[in-house]
């Protein structure tokens, strides 16, 4: 006779309890998208801190112009990538005479394998990097690392150029130069020190009321984003940028929000899930919305975009009349880079280097 007492039937099922919680994450689907692993978190953490206490420590919270008057502003061109960096030819020819106003960062998802050898300006530029992948937070973990990296690197680095390997050059690189230390839309110097200096604004796309923004605020789940991130606060705008060195050192410091957009996004929601298009604007437009421009100096073509991503030039298509209409810009400043174009336009591209990108 088997037992059927309510003692009996109270064991199995108080035995049954943990029994579910171990196999139930196995057999169910996930209901969120893979989250950072703490080791990551812990290592980046530790990174921000260095370069937030280097900074503070050199005066660096500025935009890099004060301490040392006799070393020129620099550019950081920050490239992340999961791939060949294809067009690092251009962009040798883009560096090329002004060795000693830029700097070069890579960060390049760990499974990437090289096979086309870097140019000069290339070479031993690799951060520490970790993997990273679409809709989730993984993108941003390493656009602020190659930040850290460059504050920590050189303290007259003065903008930090976030550059993908589908990138190009439109301009000559004095243009592009001139362009970030001459910005006139930046506020009038102001004294200091007996001296005047200027606070750079950062080139990022900050935008507003798009019909699909809330449902990209809701991707992590209805109320999660409150109470630090309000809906009327959240922003939207170009993954790529080009930051001041206060900001570059702001986005390091954070908390605050970053423990918000690190949360991993529903993947019922998954299409919704864009966070690298998310954390910048919105960070910086609750910080110091008068210190940005509002807009991007990377140009790219959503017109037919596939699955999320741009259109993609392809060989037929490169020509100068397409440099010369990528340029055209609605802001104060013509585009200064340009994505996403495909591996086999780089020849084509070389050919029109000196006669019309590089020829402003």
């Amino acid at each position: 006779m088997m037992p059927s007492s309510p003692f009996v039937i109270s064991f199995l099922l108080l035995v049954s309890v943990p029994v579910l919680y171990v196999l139930a994450p196995r057999i169910l689907p996930p209901k969120t998208l893979p989250s950072i692993p703490d080791r990551d978190e812990i290592d980046d953490l530790a990174l921000f801190r260095r370069a937030t206490l280097a900074s503070a420590a050199g005066g660096g919270g500025g935009d890099g112009l004060r301490r040392h008057p006799a070393v020129p502003p620099k550019i950081a061109f920050m490239f992340l990538t999961n791939s060949d960096l294809s067009f690092a030819p251009l962009w040798e020819r883009f560096f090329h005479g002004h060795e000693r106003l830029f700097n070069v960062y890579i960060h390049a998802d760990p499974s990437t394998r090289f096979l086309l050898p870097l140019t000069p300006s290339f070479r031993g530029r690799f951060i520490h990097a970790k993997a990273t992948q679409r809709a989730s937070p993984t993108l941003i973990s390493a656009a602020r690392r190659l930040l850290a990296a460059a504050l920590l690197d050189d303290p007259a680095n003065a903008f930090f150029a976030l550059i993908s390997q589908h990138c190009i050059p439109l301009h000559s690189f004095r243009f592009t130069y001139d362009a970030f230390l001459a910005d006139p839309g930046a506020p009038a110097p102001s004294r200091g020190d007996g001296a005047l200096h200027r606070r750079h604004r950062s080139f990022i796309e900050i935008v507003a009321g798009d019909p699909e923004l809330l449902k990209r605020y809701v991707a992590r789940g209805d109320n999660v984003m409150l109470p630090e991130v309000s809906f009327d606060q959240f922003r939207y705008g170009s993954q790529f940028f080009v930051l001041a060195r206060r900001h570059a050192v702001l986005v390091v410091r954070d908390r605050r929000l970053w423990n918000k957009f690190k949360l991993p996004c529903l993947k019922s929601r998954e299409d919704s899930c864009y966070p690298e298009e998310h954390y910048f604007p919105t960070l910086l437009e609750m910080q110091d919305p008068e210190g940005c421009t509002h807009y991007t100096l990377t140009r790219v073509n959503w017109t037919d975009s596939v699955g999320g991503h741009p259109h993609t030039y392809q060989l037929p298509e490169i020509s100068g009349d397409l440099i010369k209409d990528l340029r055209t810009s609605n802001s104060t400043y013509s585009y200064l880079f340009a994505r996403k174009f495909s591996p086999d336009c780089l020849d084509p591209l070389l050919k029109l280097a000196d006669s019309v990108i590089f020829r402003d």
